[in-house]
């Protein structure tokens, strides 16, 4: 069968499972208890062999069901080592914040007692270039950071990008321009995802996903 992506909406944020012949493959996990809507969706798909959990980078709704389903489905968890320390300490740091991103800081502020992620040690550490072979999936790993020290993108088949919030497809779609660990470091990171001319990107947030044309022209107005 050919690799087919399905949006999961998890509360905050969007996952996506990547269905192939070898195994799905969950590119983040959605704010904390939101894994039965993921179990749901591999029981649509007719599928219990989630072979990995990859987590774009350590901010609560991107990473935090991974725990619970991976005590749910046995798959291990996978994140850049330069993020691995937070998440295994169930953190979310939002570093500078700018704009709109106040009012969302403000409001993570009041629910975070009721959101806190459980720590979350990964089961692999990723570093630049590293390839997924091995979980069934032709992919590797594009280290983008500036949002987190460790965020990540996912690039499969050298044509479907996994970019979690280096990208948006909020409204119109944009380059991160709320929170940033290193805001020098964006655009060299849009520029590096940008070079490899995916022919579909999927964001984090938001309700579709990006064409490669899209992504392109954000090199023009990157704000």
């Amino acid at each position: 069968m050919s690799l087919q992506v399905h949006s999961v909406p998890l509360g905050m944020a969007r996952a996506y499972l990547i269905e192939g012949q070898a195994g799905l493959v969950l590119v983040d996990a959605g704010s904390p208890r939101r894994e039965q809507s993921v179990l749901r969706q591999m029981q649509a798909l007719g599928r219990d062999d989630l072979r990995l959990i990859y987590v774009t980078h350590a901010h609560l709704d991107h990473y935090g069901s991974a725990a619970a389903l991976r005590r749910l489905t046995g798959a291990p968890i996978a994140v850049h080592r330069a993020d691995s320390d937070a998440m295994a300490r169930g953190e979310t740091s939002l570093g500078s914040v700018r704009g709109r991103g106040r009012w969302v800081q403000a409001l993570l502020s009041l629910l975070e007692p009721h959101l806190r992620p459980e720590p979350t040690p990964a089961d692999l550490l990723l570093d630049d270039g590293d390839d997924l072979r091995a979980y069934g999936l032709d992919a590797a790993v594009l280290h983008t950071p500036g949002h987190t020290p460790g965020s990540s993108c996912l690039l499969v088949e050298g044509r479907f990008a996994f970019v979690g919030d280096l990208l948006s497809a909020t409204g119109r779609p944009h380059v991160q321009r709320f929170f940033a660990d290193d805001w020098s470091l964006i655009p060299d990171s849009l520029a590096r995802l940008q070079a490899l001319r995916p022919e579909w990107v999927y964001p984090g947030h938001g309700r579709r996903p990006l064409s490669g044309q899209t992504l392109q022209r954000l090199a023009l107005n990157p704000l």
